[in-house]
């Protein structure tokens, strides 16, 4: 099955790219987004839609948006992680029906003046909004992307701070500063965890899948991933033959080849339309007869959550606690 951008966007582009700093002069609102565009406003913008994960971000930094769009809630009714610490009641969900697509009628009724998501190289358009509607959008209000590939998870968690204090945030309160203390310990955990691992020889291999195909992640072309590798020392295997289609952010595998990396922990792309621990073992028996698969090594990949310190000390010191777990067994 061919691999197609639509796929690698389902599967799990993530992260961020480096920009300037904004301005506001003379009574206008400026921001260098990293598309390299000057985005411009009459005055700092108030009324912000954004795309699921881009809204927990800003909301971490002190910043509340009107509206969203992408995975907000799940079936059973919980905020999907992608969100964060949005609160589905406090805003207006403006998805539509396919990926990419939003209500149009209900996004001009919250008369935004400035809509942000993220933005990757590889696509047109912007993260859950199409070339297609974003010029649709452009006609309402101004449009800000934040890189989502070829940088690590900091920088891509500085670029939400810029943008959040450019619309006001108080980004140096006491629960900003407390978050990024606890980021620090979280990733010094996961630092120590590294090291044992190193020491005893194990990896770690970052997955999704659906019915079709087993997908290895490539931790160099997802920033949480890369900084976790390169930075914090943590073991995670860099697939062989990475997809030249799609921007190379995994290797696609057939379910009968989906032990071809055999390692000591597995980490799962925890999104709902991607296939769990449970679902990759049904009626596939080379998976089951993985070394990590035998021994319920299994571990949490939060794939596309928000870029912001608190979002992330709590992913990494959950990854840590399961790690804890899962080397324990």
């Amino acid at each position: 099955m061919r691999r197609t951008v639509a796929a690698v966007l389902l599967l799990g582009l993530v992260a961020g790219c480096g920009g300037n700093a904004p301005t506001e002069q003379q009574g206008q609102w400026s921001f260098k987004d990293d598309r390299g565009k000057e985005v411009t406003a009459p005055k700092r913008p108030e009324r912000v839609v954004a795309q699921v994960s881009a809204a927990g971000a800003l909301k971490d930094f002190g910043v509340n948006v009107v509206g969203t769009f992408g995975p907000l809630k799940r079936a059973d009714g919980s905020t999907d992680p992608e969100a964060g610490s949005i609160d589905p009641s406090q805003v207006t969900d403006i998805t539509g029906p396919g990926y990419g697509e939003i209500d149009f009628e209900k996004f001009a009724a919250l008369d935004a003046d400035l809509v942000v998501a993220g933005y990757y190289p590889e696509v047109t358009g912007l993260w859950h909004l199409t070339a297609e509607f974003e010029e649709k959008v452009l006609k309402v209000a101004p449009t800000v992307g934040i890189g989502q590939s070829k940088i690590q998870l900091p920088d891509g968690i500085k670029r939400f701070r810029e943008l959040a204090k450019a619309l006001g945030g108080d980004v140096e309160s006491a629960k900003a500063k407390a978050d990024e203390e606890a980021f620090t310990k979280a990733a010094d955990r996961l630092k120590a965890i590294g090291a044992k691992m190193k020491a005893a020889n194990q990896q770690i291999q970052v997955v999704g899948a659906d019915p079709k195909l087993f997908y290895v992640a490539v931790p160099a072309r997802n920033p949480d991933l890369d900084w976790y590798s390169k930075e914090l020392g943590l073991p995670l295997l860099t697939p062989d033959k990475p997809d030249t289609e799609g921007g190379g952010y995994f290797q696609s595998l057939s379910w009968e080849n989906s032990g071809t990396y055999k390692t000591h922990v597995i980490m799962w792309d925890t999104r709902q339309h991607v296939l769990g621990p449970e679902k990759m073992k049904e009626g596939h028996p080379v998976f089951q007869a993985l070394p990590a698969v035998q021994a319920d090594r299994f571990v949490e990949w939060n794939a596309v959550a928000p870029l912001s310190y608190a979002s992330y000390a709590g992913i990494m010191n959950k990854l840590a606690d399961q790690l804890e777990a899962a080397l324990a067994r």
